[in-house]
């Protein structure tokens, strides 16, 4: 069989669409409705949740067992938690980030009443005034603070405004495309979504039958982790997360090609399916290497942590400097999207998952241990 192409500029734009869409975890309303908007225009089906996961179905050639691809809506933030008398907000992470990416950052402080615009600096934020304490003081989110745009110096003037703690704060995403590098807040997992739903294009473009029923999910509050616990059908048996890889020196991840993660900080995922993905990308020649995450969890743990019986896997598009400034390249979006499009045409990892519960005959095997130790 031969693979799909990638539109790349169908990618781009629906990437900069979203991207311009806040949607930290318990803001996602907005971007809900514009992918819901998409998955209407392509035709494909979708229900919600109470709270606004998404879940789509493609029908497939076999209709159990059914497989799942998930990606997440929300992104990171913050929201204030207290009025400073110096008139600016003191504020707390939503996710889990760290305050030296969010130093000099423009975010939007949004109020029951309107949107202001500020910035977030350190408490000492000026060097010809504290010298060599711009350097030298800590980095936490006590250390930072938001400056309103608005003449307000203090607890008074803010109050008046209709600020109010819980007021959620959102960090621009400050995009730009260059020479096939990505650069811009809230990669993760935006890029994991604009992948997902250019597959779905690809799907009713080309007439393209899965091999069994397929639901594409997209969570909102993975950053948080409850993502995917809630948004399951029950014959699903089995699910592949989309998101970022974390590429470094100290990481196996390439940044151009699709990531395959053999485990992360929740513990190995299914081997069975794993070894199944890394088997497509050789044989498709999709540029792809293999990686353990060891500070790190996806939208596939809280479904297994809510009791379902999964066979998990994770693919990855490459991000450098995650949950900051982050980096992607777009060779490296093509290749996870040629893995996507071979895995949902491909047969069921083992037949007998359409059954919760069965006998030992036909369950499968590891390979077997040869050479080594005996164990007693």
């Amino acid at each position: 069989m031969s693979l799909p192409p990638f539109d790349s500029q169908y990618f781009t734009e629906l990437l900069t669409e979203l991207l311009a869409i806040p949607s930290p975890s318990g803001y996602t309303d907005r971007i809900v409705h514009r992918v819901g908007e998409e998955l209407q225009r392509l035709g494909i089906p979708f229900e919600l949740t109470r709270r606004g996961a998404i879940r789509a179905k493609i029908d497939g050639a076999e209709t159990k067992p059914e497989r799942a691809i998930v990606a997440h809506l929300d992104t990171l933030g913050a929201m204030v938690t207290k009025l400073k008398p110096n008139g600016r907000l003191r504020v707390s992470p939503v996710g889990h980030w760290s305050s030296r990416f969010a130093e000099g950052a423009r975010v939007c402080i949004i109020s029951d009443e309107r949107i202001y615009r500020g910035t977030v600096l350190p408490l000492k934020a000026s060097g010809h005034i504290y010298n060599e304490e711009v350097d030298t003081q800590p980095v936490n989110w006590d250390q930072v603070e938001v400056r309103v745009d608005q003449p307000v110096h203090s607890l008074e003037d803010l109050q008046g405004l209709g600020i109010e703690p819980g007021d959620f704060v959102t960090f621009d995403s400050v995009p730009e495309f260059t020479d096939g590098f990505i650069n811009a807040r809230h990669l993760d997992d935006k890029i994991g979504v604009a992948a997902l739903l250019a597959l779905a294009r690809d799907i009713k473009q080309f007439n393209i039958v899965p091999a069994e029923n397929t639901y594409f999910l997209f969570t909102i509050f993975e950053e948080v982790g409850s993502g995917a616990s809630s948004v399951l059908q029950g014959d699903v048996s089995e699910m592949v997360a989309i998101d970022n890889a974390t590429n470094s020196p100290e990481a196996a991840s390439s940044e151009y090609g699709v990531t395959i993660a053999m485990g992360d900080m929740t513990g190995p995922f299914d081997y069975h399916l794993t070894h199944k993905l890394v088997d497509l990308a050789k044989n498709f020649n999709i540029e792809h290497s293999r990686d353990v995450f060891r500070h790190y969890r996806c939208d596939v743990a809280s479904a297994v942590e809510a009791g379902n019986d999964l066979r998990t896997g994770l693919l990855c598009f490459a991000v450098d400097a995650s949950h900051g400034y982050e980096r992607s390249h777009i060779k490296s979006v093509e290749a996870l999207h040629q893995l996507m499009a071979a895995y949902i045409a491909s047969p069921p990892t083992f037949k007998r998952d359409r059954r919760e519960m069965g006998p030992l005959k036909g369950f499968p095997q590891q390979p077997a241990i040869h050479g080594g130790p005996v164990l007693k």
